[in-house]
């Protein structure tokens, strides 16, 4: 499916393109525009981010030290920030007492599981959080925000009986201040369909006017599309919307949905549902969410996760020796062995800056890389000291029989590592060459 993730590829397009400046920047805004649309983004704000791409990108002069294809990218990467809307603030603290969150969308957009992983974000930050079930439309809504409350540690309110959406939220409100709440979410009715909304939004008007909400948030479905826009606008004219979440942003999503809702509201979006499980909620961080789609990686959520791990001494040792040209079977090993702790290879992949721009297709190399890094791993085993330091060994028949047998794999096993090892070692190269970019870039201030 064609989404914003094809960004990366447009990157590496551009730093292959060769002719005039112009033309190049002509092209580039043209297939720029393909990708927005296809993902789903709304016509007018395609428009407008081409067009301030392109007209920085022929009026601005880079700085000394950079090449205007940099800078080409350089501006594509400060106009999708700049509609993303920059980082939003998560910390509630006082003057509010208690602060008020008042959850809004159309049903099926998740807003339920939504204020069951906000509650518990708030709740691992040390605040006493208040759950509200203001859905009387939705069977099984009481129920569900009912069992998130206790599963998170959050304090409940809901009147399962009555039928007014309006009293129940005031009610719940001032019940939950009494109690204590430094935070209290408000979770609102939906509807079934995305044309059915005019007494949806005349009932979150009436909401937001008896409970005076610090901030109103609305729940987007990653994969809504175009209709995002028109949606977004007239809920922020029925309760203005102060940020946003993005729901089922699993990957498969085109996301488009999202940016249209960002440019419809001036909101900003605060946090992302990866998942199901009221732990995959993450804050949404535009610039390392951009530089991850342009495919410049995000370091620091990589490192993020390799702190929380053992062996980040070794780690760190093969990278070096990896990225310093000195890589042998033992540095590869480190580093399969590593990996294979950090979850999935596609995400790794993904956040190592330049990997997915030299990467034909991450998706079937993470999927490669999955299915054989064990026997790999077993292959490496079964060699000699001498082969370990030096691979190049390989060429010889004899060894890779008496490795194959040692492993308990067919001689095209050993030969695809000893490939790969060759690849491996070329892309390297490749990405010390363009070091040098990624570092200007960053000095620019868009890391």
């Amino acid at each position: 499916m064609p989404g914003l993730e094809d960004l990366r590829g447009l990157v590496a397009k551009l730093l292959r393109r060769s002719g005039d400046y112009e033309t190049i920047v002509s092209e580039y805004v043209r297939d720029l525009q393909k990708i927005l649309l296809s993902a789903d983004v709304n016509v007018r704000v395609v428009f407008e981010l081409t067009k301030r791409v392109r007209e920085r990108a022929l009026k601005e002069k880079p700085p000394p030290g950079v090449s205007r294809r940099e800078w080409l990218i350089k501006v594509t990467y400060d106009a999708l920030v700049e509609l993303f809307g920059g980082n939003s603030k998560v910390d509630p603290k006082p003057p509010y007492t208690p602060y008020v969150i008042m959850l809004v969308g159309v049903q099926g957009s998740g807003k339920t599981t939504t204020a069951g992983k906000i509650a518990k974000f708030y709740r691992e930050m040390g605040y006493r959080v208040g759950l509200v079930c203001a859905d009387t439309y939705r069977p099984g809504a009481y129920d569900q925000l009912k069992q998130l409350a206790d599963r998170v540690g959050a304090m409940f309110y809901g009147e399962p009986e009555s039928k007014d959406p309006v009293k129940i939220a005031r009610n719940g409100v001032n019940e939950l201040k009494r109690r204590g709440a430094d935070v209290i979410i408000v979770d609102t009715a939906g509807r079934h369909g995305y044309g059915e909304e005019e007494a949806l939004l005349l009932e979150m008007k009436e909401i937001a006017d008896a409970i005076a909400p610090d901030e109103v948030m609305l729940v987007v479905d990653a994969a809504i599309g175009q209709k995002a826009y028109d949606l977004a606008k007239r809920f922020h004219e029925a309760t203005p919307v102060g940020s946003i979440v993005v729901t089922k942003f699993d990957g498969t999503a085109k996301g488009g949905g999202a940016l249209s809702a960002v440019a419809a509201t001036g909101a900003r979006i605060k946090f992302i549902g990866t998942g199901e499980d009221v732990e995959e909620l993450e804050v949404f961080s535009p610039r390392r969410f951009v530089a991850r789609l342009l495919g410049m990686g995000d370091i620091e959520s990589l490192l993020d996760r390799i702190q929380r791990l053992s062996g980040i001494d070794e780690l760190e040792k093969a990278a070096a020796e990896i990225l310093s040209g000195k890589m042998t079977f033992r540095t590869i090993y480190k580093q399969l062995e590593q990996m294979r702790k950090l979850g999935p290879l596609k995400k790794v992949l993904q956040m190592i800056p330049g990997l997915s721009t030299l990467l034909p297709s991450v998706d079937e190399a993470a999927r490669l890389g999955e299915e054989k890094v064990a026997k790999w791993m077993s292959i490496i085993n079964s060699m000699t000291y001498e082969e370990l330091d030096n691979p190049d060994l390989l060429e010889e028949r004899s060894r890779v029989r008496r490795i194959a047998r040692g492993a308990g794999v067919e001689l095209s096993d050993v030969r695809e590592l000893y490939s790969h090892y060759k690849n491996l070692k070329r892309m390297i190269r490749q990405l010390r060459k363009r070091k040098d970019l990624l570092d200007r870039f960053s000095k620019l201030g868009g890391m």
